[in-house]
Parts: structure tokens; sequence; C-alpha cells
């Protein structure tokens, strides 16, 4: 096995934990391998780190796998598999749940999501698709799904140098696959949705909201096929207004409404949400409850200060149309605004709309999307729910 050597004092981060180890932190490489396999990580001075997969190309080059010196093999992977449904059977509804959660579930670049009784799996890096045949039989045997869809059509594979790529890879998979969360019958397709199809990582942020909707006109923005809106239906809203951009996420917004009977008081419009802010902030519109659940408004890091005024510029709408002690819910998924930055930009526009906030809660990423403290990135959804005032005007 080859041996992946760092370079003097960058064998700190991954002896606390961290799961990734950049090329330039890498000193030499001795021994022959091919991109993809399993080394050894020593130290400048020759002590075992841990075993990683290798990849020159990526930037990110070495992903670990374990801490000990043993085999990473079939068997490692579905043992891996199997720690990671049995920690989600504790809690998760397994019909609805992410299964692993990459790195967090020391699998790294490997998601499995769970709709009913569909597993949707992505490998988002050329150490773990080498490991595809495994990571399907171990699914199988912990799991007994009816079928198992790729959905490996994600950019950031082209930066490991592996082609996008879709498909079936065990049993039959639907068009639209049925499952339920937190009492609501929803679909997902699972073969041409975002990602995996729907998100689940905010499951549990969804079902907080329901002291804060009932009896209140709600707004939700970036509502996607409608599932924060549709729970605020279903938790007692007097009604209910979701805003998209995409004609196909609104149309099956609109079919989730009628499905779970929710049809007269939860409505969705085609619009850009940006604009439909300022159009009700002109017509004077007021809200009791408003959700802003928008998509990653930043994919790096130079592109930060762009995000945080988007996310100032739609909460300071948000705050100047909500009612007197009306709550906000603000979420951002983007990873590289962490939650100072993020509770600091929203304080940003507190203070332009002449509002003062009261904290409710601020909330992450459900249990089935666990965090490493020594990883930040795996900490990447905020939510926050907050009690607006307008004690300035």
């Amino acid at each position: 096995m080859a041996q992946v050597v760092l370079l003097p004092g960058k064998e700190k981060k991954t002896a606390l934990g961290h799961p990734w180890i950049y090329r330039t932190e890498i000193d030499r490489v001795e021994g022959a391998f091919a991109p993809g396999d399993v080394v050894d990580v020593v130290s400048g001075r020759g002590r075992f780190l841990a075993k990683a997969y290798y990849n020159p190309a990526s930037m990110i080059a070495l992903r670990v796998m374990t801490y000990r010196d043993e085999p990473v093999d079939g068997a490692f992977i579905a043992a891996r598999i199997a720690r990671a449904v049995e920690y989600r059977r504790g809690f998760a509804d397994m019909h609805s749940c992410r299964m692993v959660f990459a790195e967090s579930d020391f699998l790294p670049a490997l998601i499995v999501d769970a709709f009913g009784s569909v597993l949707v799996v992505q490998f988002l890096s050329l150490g773990m698709d080498r490991f595809r045949e495994d990571v399907v039989r171990a699914l199988v045997d912990a799991l007994h799904p009816t079928g198992i869809y790729e959905r490996s059509d994600v950019p950031v594979r082209r930066l490991e140098g592996l082609p996008q790529r879709t498909g079936l890879l065990y049993g039959e998979v639907p068009d639209r696959v049925s499952f339920r969360e937190n009492g609501l019958s929803l679909s997902v397709d699972v073969k041409n949705g975002q990602k995996t199809g729907y998100f689940l990582d905010q499951k549990e942020n969804r079902a907080a909201i329901a002291p804060f909707v009932k009896d209140r006109r709600v707004l939700d923005c970036f509502s996607h096929v409608g599932a924060f809106a549709l729970h605020a239906g279903m938790y007692g809203a007097q009604e209910v207004t979701g805003v998209d951009i995409s004609a196909e996420a609104v149309a099956m917004a609109q079919e989730h409404a009628r499905m779970n009977g929710l049809e007269d008081r939860v409505r969705f419009l085609e619009a850009n949400c940006f604009d439909f802010l300022r159009e009700a902030g002109e017509r004077g519109e007021r809200y009791g409850a408003i959700i802003l659940d928008p998509p990653a408004f930043t994919k790096s890091r130079a592109a930060v200060p762009g995000a945080l005024r988007g996310y100032k510029e739609i909460n300071l709408r948000a705050m100047k149309l909500l009612e007197d002690g009306g709550y906000l819910v603000s979420c951002s998924c983007s990873h590289h605004v962490g939650p100072e930055a993020f509770q600091k930009v929203i304080g940003q526009a507190a203070r332009d709309a002449h509002c003062i906030l009261r904290q409710v809660e601020f909330r992450t990423q459900g249990k089935d999307h666990p965090i490493l403290p020594a990883s930040p990135e795996t900490q990447y959804l905020k939510c926050a729910i907050l009690q607006v005032f307008h004690e300035g005007r």
C-alpha cells in the first residue's frame, strides 16, 4: 500500500479528526498507487495517522476512511453502513430520512436518502465511486429497499475527474415515489428532482414552526415543492401563500396541497421571490409569519459578499411585511456563510428595517444529518426563528 507523507505541521488537523487533507498539505507519495486507491497517511516523521482514499487530481486529495490501521474493503463498507442505519433507527422515520451523510457517517462523499421503500444514492468522489458495488450490496442487506437509484449528476464529480451519472442500481424505482413527512403525504421525483429529489435536512425545522403559524397569514418564499407551506397549513395557518420561481416545483407543490386536502388554504405562485417581496411591500401586504428558505446563494468563499447582500435584502423585505409581533423563519444552506455571519446579516437587516428581534430558536439540520465538531463543513444549515417588533415605527 502506498504511503502519503504530509508536510511538517500539517498532521494536526487530521489528528484532531478532520476528514479532509488538501493537495497543498502533502509532501510526497511513497509507493505505487492508482487514483482512488486507499493509502496510508503518515506524518512527516512517519507516524501513522489514517487510511484515506487518494485522488491527486482533486484539491481535496485525501478523504479519511478510518483512523485505525485496518483493511478498507467491502466488509468495512458494510459495517459503516450498518452503523449509520442503526444510529437512525433510534429516532428517525426510516422511510423519510437521510440514511448516510458522507463524512459525518465516516463514509466520505457518499449520500443516501430514503423515500418510502426507495433509496437515492450519490457518489461524489473517485474513491467512493470505486466502492459502488459494495455500497449497493450493503444497502440491500441493511434496508431491503424495493429500488436504489443513483443521482450522481452533480458538478463536483468533474473536480474528481468523473462523469455525471444517473440510473437504476437495484430493483425497481417509479417515476414518482410516495412517502410521509411529519404526517403529510408527499411524493418525490427521484429521477429528475433537485439533488436527490427532496430536501430532508429541514424536516425537523418544518415541524418546529407549528406554534408560530397557527391562525396566521403565512408567506413561504422559495417554497420548492411546498414542504414548509404545507406544514403551515397542516398546523392551522389561516391562509398560506408559497412562492417559487420554478413552474415544475409549483405544479408539484399544488399537487401536494391536493393530496393533503389543503388546497383551500394553501396556494402556490410562480414568481421571483425577490420581486414578490418588493411588490408585496409596495401593495402594503402584511403577514403573521414569513418563511425564507432560499437555495444556497454561494458555492464559493469568493461569492460570500454577494450572498450576504442577498440574505440581507430578503430578510429586510420580509421584516417590513410582518405584523408587529409576527414571526420570521429565516434559513441559509450556504456552508460558506457560517452561523455568526448569518445572524449578523439578519441583525443588519433588522436595523435597516427599524425592527427589534427576539430570537425564539436558532436551529440547524436534523439529527439524520449529524455534525462533526472537528469538521465545521458538516454543519451548513441555519434556521433562525425570530419574533419581529416594529418598535422604531
